[in-house]
Order: C-alpha cells, then sequence, then structure tokens
C-alpha cells in the first residue's frame, strides 16, 4: 500500500449517535418553508399594492418593484410547494435526527438569551457572558480560561467600537454606572 492510499480516521466522541431517531423529514421541511415564504410573499405584494405598483406622471410608484419582486418570490414558493407536494422521496428522507437538533438547539438558544439579555445588559455584558457560557458548557473549557478569554475578547470590542471608533453600541446598567 502506498502513502497516498493511507486514510486517516478521526472519531469525534461528541458527534451525535448514527441510531437517533428522525424529527422530521425533509418533505415537511421544504413545505413549511414553502409555505412561510408565500406568506411572506403574500404580505409583501399587498402592502406593496397598498402603497402603489403602478406608473405616474414622475415614474414609477413606491411599491412597483417590491411588489414585482414579491410576485417572483411567490412563484418560486408555489413552484418549491409544488414540487415538495409531488415529491416521491423527500417523505423518507431525514432532514434531522433527535441527537442533530440537540446540538443546533445547544447553540441556539443561547445565542437567543444573548439577542435578549443585549436589550437589557447592553453588548458588553451580554456578550461577556455568551463568551464565557459557550466556552465553559459547550467547549468544556476550564472556568478561568473562560472567564479570562470572554473578558479580553469584550474588553477588546469596547475599546475597538466604543473608543477607537467611537461607534454607537446598545449600553447597559454596568456601561451607564461607568459613564460611558
Amino acid at each position: 500500500m502506498s502513502q497516498t492510499d493511507i486514510e486517516i480516521v478521526v472519531d469525534d466522541p461528541t458527534a451525535p449517535e448514527d441510531d437517533s431517531p428522525s424529527v422530521v423529514s425533509t418533505r415537511t421541511i421544504e413545505i413549511v418553508v414553502s409555505l412561510l415564504l408565500l406568506a411572506l410573499a403574500a404580505t409583501l405584494g399587498y402592502d406593496n399594492w397598498r402603497t402603489g405598483i403602478s406608473w405616474d406622471s414622475t415614474g414609477p410608484e413606491p411599491g412597483y418593484f417590491p411588489f414585482y419582486l414579491s410576485v417572483i418570490l411567490g412563484g418560486g414558493s408555489l413552484y418549491g410547494l409544488v414540487s415538495a407536494l409531488l415529491s416521491q422521496h423527500g417523505g423518507s428522507q431525514t432532514f434531522v435526527t433527535r441527537a442533530q437538533l440537540r446540538r443546533v438547539l445547544a447553540v441556539f438558544v443561547p445565542t437567543l438569551l444573548f439577542c435578549l439579555a443585549m436589550q437589557f445588559l447592553g453588548l458588553y455584558v451580554a456578550s461577556f457572558l455568551l463568551i464565557a457560557g459557550f466556552m465553559r458548557l459547550v467547549g468544556k473549557i476550564a472556568l478561568w480560561k473562560s472567564l479570562l478569554t470572554a473578558f479580553v475578547f469584550t474588553a477588546v470590542m469596547f475599546v475597538t467600537f466604543d473608543i477607537a471608533f467611537d461607534v454607537i453600541m446598545p449600553k447597559g446598567p454596568l456601561e451607564a454606572a461607568f459613564g460611558r
């Protein structure tokens, strides 16, 4: 066997199990996404129709181009919906398993909480909590390393945005206590 034929296999101990049950099929996701996009297209189409979709003496009214873009979006959504409904093989294909969904939610839920916390705590405190939490809970990194990394990253963000470039970022009660 030559050197080019050697294959290196690395097992990921945190990889989802192969026998995890399916949560939802690909066909179901395709139908749901097509319906959501169709609803968005209808909403945008109606709103732009309401503001005007014709030409007047000065040119197109405000809703002219967005209306036709929503018609194109609606047509694409209908095509995707019909394709998904007529598909023979999509119903048996797994879109996501329970183990895969658990891993996705392990990232999505803290990120959603970060967005909510940022409204009350400000960008920098919420970022510190998110980074330290991810490193400790998801990455299983030592607490002192997680806190130090989160602090350094947040401090660099603060110096870069708030001091060097004077960019207005969402502030919370901690920044207000320091007079920033």
